[in-house]
């Protein structure tokens, strides 16, 4: 059976890594696609697992080769998601998990209608900026930037089936965890699923 694909986007800021990353840690039936960028390793970054860091060169030579299953510019470096990190493991079975920005999202809906997507907000503009000041590693005129560019991506919001507010992080990760329980359970799932079941039942 195949895997279900799910897209989780949220403003920079938002916690959307950390949920995941709890999340993942406590749904081993789900994998993390690492995606492409040619942005720059911020400090405690490693590559291979929270990225996969290339040159722009070396990023345009995969679109133009055809190799992303979505990709987009974003704050001025491309951002990506190649096929082979993805196809193999859904057709084997597995579910796979992308953390993406809305227009990557917007990519891959168009492709897999069936992807399953939720978006995380923070609680408040307030929460927003201070968990962004935390970073501690940009000027005041890229926080100025990047506050903007989250509001571009929440508007956004509305595109996905789920959204979630971190506003207390236990909960926004029992709130994942159940999404995730959820979509297993749907009709189309079930059947597939639980085939021989279902026809002895009702012989």
């Amino acid at each position: 059976m195949r895997g279900t694909l799910y897209i989780v986007a949220a403003p920079s800021g938002a916690g959307k890594s950390s949920i995941v990353n709890a999340t993942l840690a406590r749904d081993p039936q789900v994998a993390l696609s690492i995606s492409f960028t040619s942005r720059a390793m911020r400090p405690g970054e490693v590559n291979g697992k929270h990225y996969h860091f290339v040159s722009a060169a070396a990023f345009e030579e995969m679109i133009a080769a055809g190799d992303f299953f979505e990709h987009a510019l974003v704050h001025g470096d491309w951002k990506g998601t190649a096929r082979q990190s993805v196809e193999p493991q859904l057709a084997a079975g597995k579910d796979v998990l992308l953390e993406i920005d809305w227009q990557g999202a917007r990519q891959v809906r168009a492709k897999v209608p069936d992807a399953v997507s939720v978006f995380i907000l923070p609680p408040s503009k307030q929460a927003l900026d201070e968990r962004m000041r935390k970073r501690g590693q940009d000027s005041e005129a890229v926080m100025a930037q990047r506050l903007a560019a989250a509001r571009e991506e929440m508007l956004h919001y509305d595109e996905f089936d789920f959204v979630i507010v971190n506003e207390v992080f236990d909960t926004a990760v029992d709130e994942m965890c159940a999404i995730f329980t959820a979509s297993r359970l749907r009709r189309a799932q079930q059947q597939l699923r639980h085939d021989g079941l279902i026809r002895s039942l009702l012989a």
